[in-house]
């Protein structure tokens, strides 16, 4: 099992991104993808795409992010990307709608953001477990819905 105790640097630095593209003409830049939940953890386990294991244990100063460098020698790189997150749009018709499916979101601990009108609900599991909380909101209510797709690194 390699261990990492801190992030080499951020792919985009003109030196590591120089040193990355040589490696990656030889195809020793392993690309590890983590859930976007899990980009706030200083300790994880993850497994490479070539089956390494590795045991992530950061100093509270640092962070994984999307392009994170957590090894980088002569020989390979290991990066970090982050992975693509899916969001529940939901688009209430009218100021009572939009209070209580807050308070629902609020109650169920949801992660969400606002977009203009509309509450995004980051979907950490299938969407249909989503509707089925949601489904005594939604009989006799106008809400729109719609599952969308943001890649964090854009």
């Amino acid at each position: 099992m390699l261990h990492i105790d801190s992030v080499v640097g951020d792919r985009a630095e003109p030196g590591l991104h120089r040193r990355l593209h040589h490696l990656e003409h030889r195809g020793a830049v392993e690309t590890v993808t983590i859930a976007s939940a899990d980009m706030a953890r200083r300790r994880l386990r993850l497994t490479t795409p070539k089956g390494e294991e590795l045991a992530i244990a950061l100093p509270r100063e640092q962070k994984l992010f999307d392009g994170a460098v957590l090894l980088i020698d002569d020989d390979r790189a290991i990066v970090v990307r982050a992975e693509v997150e899916r969001w529940l749009r939901l688009q209430p018709a009218s100021i009572a709608d939009a209070v209580e499916l807050g308070y629902h979101a609020g109650n169920l601990h949801w992660r969400v953001r606002f977009e203009g009108e509309c509450l995004l609900v980051a979907l950490e599991g299938p969407a249909e477990a989503y509707f089925a909380r949601l489904d005594a909101l939604f009989a006799g209510r106008s809400i729109k819905s719609t599952v969308v797709t943001q890649d964090l690194a854009a």
